[in-house]
């Protein structure tokens, strides 16, 4: 006698993934996709194809909150869904291969997201099944063909792949993308926007695009600056051919993280699309190289659990670094590493060191410990040798998973080498090994130069002004950085003949040391202080108009004037800043006030990315600009995908609730907001 399906599935509802994938092997997924852009939801016909491997009575995929429209099957066979399962019940007998196809809709409350014009999944670790139905484990390899309806031909849509077919239907487009190879279900993608792209292809011959949105024609050479050379590097570098068939690059606004190595197609944050100038300031190198190098690691070799996620996170690091110091030499090298080791040290000087095989360990250490570790391993086994490794350990676990005694068995295999002390020191010590990177640290003569000039810290300006002065005049923009730094608080009579061999430094760092530490500007450089106001950096202009706006009240209006076109960053950091000074500095534009306010109100709203947003609504706090518009603004910013800008919302929001004219305000509209935001209030007001 059969027990009732949902009864039934409740009994079996324990079975692990382990035990999940020696019953069934999901080989094939294929799905037609129609996001409704402004609607945030989501149709999907999708056709599953597995492999049987043992008599079962029945398997699960991971889906979370999907509405079954239709379900058919080759075999016989029933489908059922849990909160956050899709369940196939029948006579299931191993050998045999089984297909179905399934028409259901869903809302992803997380990993797909919908932004005004603009959709972008985050799957990363085990989450795209809450738009996909797949295997939230790293082990499960599947090979996923997706195809994306739009309504609206101003969109593109992007996936894992290449693009197959581009077809009309009814009035929609169809994109369709095949995948060759298997991948972890987490690595699926797609991103729908108002897009356009730039073609390259390797020196090997990979097709490399990189997307833009329409009208940012002049961010594309400085956003995806150096991609084909770091592309071209890694392959010469690791000796693994590239393994996919294409390379995609692809911005989205309110993204969570700097960037997501999906199968193919990385996905970035739009704080990292840039013009000339800002370029100077940050760029998408490293965030472009580490993303890259995921493509070997972590997607054609992928872990097995975050206890092996060095293997991950470590590699890319280390690569990216390898990368620009062929790009940007020696010196940045040296100074990433120092920087790296510094932290590193501190952490582990106040106990809080972790070992990279702990699968809870901080971003720091995966990233960055993970980098001194390979660079530690490589000065172990020499270059060639190390090289060896990587080569042997990639093919080996090609499409595959490996563990970090995987790795260290291809280690000892290929060189001989038992690696147990080296596993000890510095994979499962939480401490860094701060002496032994110290002394890989001093073969650079610019380290060694830097340590000298940053003991004189303590030092007077008239016992260590000669050393200042050969600092400055060093052509090395740290060792003038930390020149200026140590200048603060100096007689004035001593440091400003340095301050003007600083401001006249062609490098942007020193120039900027001069903005970021000089509080009150001397009459004497006032007009060199000016020019930075027109550096080639867009940091350095927003703190030389707050630095000068602050220093010369007299002149306020004709800094405001000379800057009133400005803009900045993709966030406008120069432009918010100049609506905040003209907006309290008196009788400034006063018939334009009220513009300037409603523009930087317009700024916190979300019609702009989370980056625009977090400036305004801390400037508008700031000068206590508090009306319905900013607090629903700050509301609708408390419940945002992003962890950080949440949590800041919800600081400035929990000051405003101790007002009582703010709180008599909200309580006024709180019923007119969006559920999610009503929640919220709720929890918070009780």
């Amino acid at each position: 006698m059969r027990i009732s399906l949902c009864i039934f599935l409740l009994f079996i509802g324990f079975i692990g993934y382990g035990q999940q994938q020696s019953v069934a092997d999901f080989t094939r997924i294929a799905a037609n996709l129609k996001p409704a852009v402004n609607s945030a939801y989501i149709s999907v016909n999708a056709r599953i194809e597995f492999d049987v491997l043992k008599d079962t009575d029945s398997i699960f995929m991971n889906a979370h909150e999907i509405e079954i429209g239709s379900f058919s099957s080759e075999g016989t066979f029933k489908a059922e869904t849990t909160k956050d399962k899709l369940w196939f019940v029948g006579d299931f007998k191993a050998g045999n291969s089984y297909a179905a196809d399934i028409y259901y809709l869903a809302a992803p409350q997380q990993t797909m997201y919908f932004f005004n014009d603009q959709v972008w999944t985050q799957g990363q670790g085990k989450y795209t099944s809450h738009w996909l139905p797949s295997l939230d484990d790293m082990t499960d390899k599947i090979i996923f063909d997706l195809y994306v309806m739009l309504k609206d031909e101003e969109y593109t849509a992007i996936s894992n792949g290449r693009l197959v077919s581009k077809d009309t239907l009814n009035g929609s487009t169809q994109w369709g993308f095949d995948m060759t190879q298997p991948m972890s279900s987490y690595l699926a993608m797609i991103a729908v926007g108002k897009y356009e792209k730039q073609e390259l292809h390797s020196s090997s011959g990979v097709p490399l695009e990189n997307y833009y949105f329409k009208g940012d024609e002049a961010y594309v050479e400085p956003t995806y600056r150096y991609t084909k050379e770091i592309f071209d590097y890694f392959e010469r570098k690791i000796g693994v051919p590239y393994p996919w068939q294409n390379y995609k690059q692809v911005p989205v606004r309110d993204f969570l993280y700097a960037g997501m190595e999906n199968t193919t197609a990385t996905v970035f944050s739009t704080a990292f699309v840039v013009d000339s100038i800002g370029f100077n300031d940050k760029n998408y190198v490293n965030v472009n190289a580490h993303e890259l190098a995921h493509q070997w690691f972590g997607n054609y070799v992928t872990e097995v659990s975050a206890a092996d996620h060095w293997l991950h996170e470590g590699f890319a690091s280390y690569y990216a670094l390898l990368a620009e110091r062929e790009l940007f030499g020696d010196d940045y090298y040296y100074w990433k590493l120092f920087n790296t080791a510094e932290q590193l040290r501190s952490r582990s000087d106040n106990g809080k060191g972790e070992a990279l095989s702990n699968p809870k360990a901080s971003s720091l250490t995966f990233y960055e410990k993970g980098t001194w570790a390979l660079i530690a391993l490589d000065q172990l086994l020499g270059t060639f040798d190390f090289d060896r490794v990587i080569k042997t350990y990639l093919e080996r676990f090609a499409f595959d998973n490996a563990t970090l005694d995987d790795f260290f068995g291809v280690v000892t295999e290929v060189t001989g080498k038992d690696m147990t002390e080296f596993r000890k020191q510095w994979i499962d010590q939480t401490s860094f090994k701060s002496a032994w990177a110290l002394d890989y640290l001093t073969q650079s003569e610019f380290i060694t130069a830097y340590l000298s000039l940053e003991a004189l810290r303590t030092q007077e300006l008239s016992a260590k002004q000669k050393q200042i002065a050969t600092a400055l005049n060093s052509d090395n923009e740290y060792l003038g950085q930390e020149a200026v730094f140590q200048l603060s608080g100096e007689p004035m009579n001593l440091s400003l003949p340095l301050y003007m061999v600083a401001l006249a430094d062609e490098h942007v760092l020193v120039r900027q040391a001069v903005a970021q530490s000089l509080d009150n500007i001397p009459l004497a450089i006032k007009g060199d202080f000016e020019a930075l106001l027109r550096d080639d950096s867009y940091v350095t202009q927003e703190l030389a108009l707050y630095r000068l706006w602050s220093s010369f009240p007299q002149d306020r209006s004709k800094y405001l004037d000379r800057m009133a076109s400005a803009v900045g960053f993709k966030e406008k950091n120069v432009r918010q800043l100049w609506l905040t000074l003209a907006i309290v500095t008196p009788n400034y534009r006063e018939a334009q006030k009220r513009d300037y306010i409603g523009e930087l109100m317009e700024y916190a709203s979300d019609t702009y990315s989370f980056e625009v947003r977090e400036l305004a609504l801390n400037y508008l706090s700031e000068i206590q600009i508090i009306n319905e518009q900013v607090l629903k603004s700050m509301i609708n910013a408390c419940v945002h995908p992003n962890w950080r800008f949440r949590n800041q919302a919800r600081e400035l929001l929990k000051r405003q609730l101790d007002n009582p004219i703010a709180l008599q305000s909200i309580q006024s509209f709180k019923s007119d907001l969006p559920q999610k935001e009503q929640d919220y209030l709720q929890r918070v007001l009780e």
